[in-house]
């Protein structure tokens, strides 16, 4: 039996996390869920946006399932997601996006994973005025050799443990010559010690162009936090949107894994959104605490439901009559 926090989330987040949970259920592993909160409703409940109770939920389990988290609005609060990554050095992030049959994009051979580092560069948060006025504003990117070599050692581990053939780095070393020329440096370093796997390195600017025009170049990605962040987002859009996309969050000894859409407050309670993003998120979860089993089974009833486009929301098919719970029920369906 698996003990694993839950955290339901904002918005759409307890709609998408209940159909989530009902499917991981059904696939055969045994997870013991140990509910917590987080996010706005947690800050109207509670009076703050993370709770102690939460945190102490993570310190004992070591592995979150979350739901999308509204970030509050006003001084002293900042992104829990960050919060998050920082406390317990969730230092990778992996953002696999892949073609789904059923769906029409412009392409249907993408198969791409992001490995973005989690904790430095422009999301460490170092900002501050310069001016009493506050009409001049400072943000400071911190790239370390250490952060550096643990997300960029991940990415060639992630490669050779998934059969992957190519790691390309993505950077901007042509202008920001300190930060992420160090990035680049280590990147070449630890490509010497992985003779088996490919390695590239684009310019992040170029990479964009270069992914759009052919996304076949590309496989295992791996890049500082921000860069990251928008290639995830790009990925995303080659293969039908943000609500296909799970999302892991990989420490040495703690893990988060979670949709990376938003929470979508103005569809909450419709029974529209999609929850595929956050069921294949739990197929990773699945895969990190070894039930392949039921993490494989799960994979192929969410794309059998998904090819099949009748038990889909509206978003997938437009002519569906389905929604959140039905396309979770069919899922389950699959699985039987």
């Amino acid at each position: 039996m698996h003990l694993v926090t839950l955290i339901k989330g904002d918005g759409i987040g307890p709609s998408i996390m209940d159909e989530a949970v009902k499917v991981i259920d059904a696939s055969g592993a045994k997870i013991q869920w140990e509910e917590a909160h987080a996010g706005l409703g947690a800050h109207e409940k509670f009076g703050t946006p993370l709770p102690d109770a939460t945190m102490a939920s993570f310190d004992k389990t070591r592995v979150a399932f979350k739901g999308p988290l509204t970030t509050i609005v006003g001084t002293g609060f900042r992104s829990i997601n960050v919060a998050l990554r920082q406390k317990y050095e969730l230092y990778a992030n992996v953002r696999p996006a892949k073609s789904w049959a059923g769906v029409k994009t412009r392409y249907d051979d993408v198969d791409i994973v992001i490995v973005r580092e989690n904790t430095e560069g422009l999301y460490a948060g170092l900002e501050h005025y310069l001016t009493p006025k506050k009409d001049i504003a400072e943000s400071l990117a911190v790239v370390t050799r250490a952060g550096s070599e643990r997300i960029i050692d991940y990415a060639f581990k992630y490669a050779r443990e998934n059969n992957r053939q190519k790691v390309t780095v993505c950077h901007k070393a042509n202008i920001l010559k300190y930060t992420q020329g160090l990035f680049l440096d280590v990147a070449r370093e630890t490509a010497a010690r992985y003779p088996d796997i490919q390695f590239d390195e684009k310019i992040i600017d170029a990479a964009c162009m270069h992914m759009v025009m052919d996304p076949k170049k590309f496989d295992v990605v791996v890049c500082t936090n921000m860069f990251g962040d928008i290639l995830s987002d790009l990925t995303a859009g080659l293969v039908g949107g943000l609500g296909l996309i799970p999302g892991a969050n990989i420490g040495n000894d703690a893990a988060l894994f979670e949709a990376v859409h938003g929470s979508a407050p103005d569809i909450a309670g419709k029974n529209i959104a999609n929850p595929t993003a956050v069921i294949m998120a739990g197929a990773m979860l699945l895969n990190h605490l070894g039930e392949h089993k039921a993490a494989n089974r799960l994979i192929k009833a969410v794309e059998k439901v998904v090819s099949e486009g009748k038990y889909v929301t509206p978003d997938l098919n437009p002519h569906s009559k389905a929604g959140t719970i039905e396309m979770g029920n069919a899922i389950v369906d699959a699985m039987e």
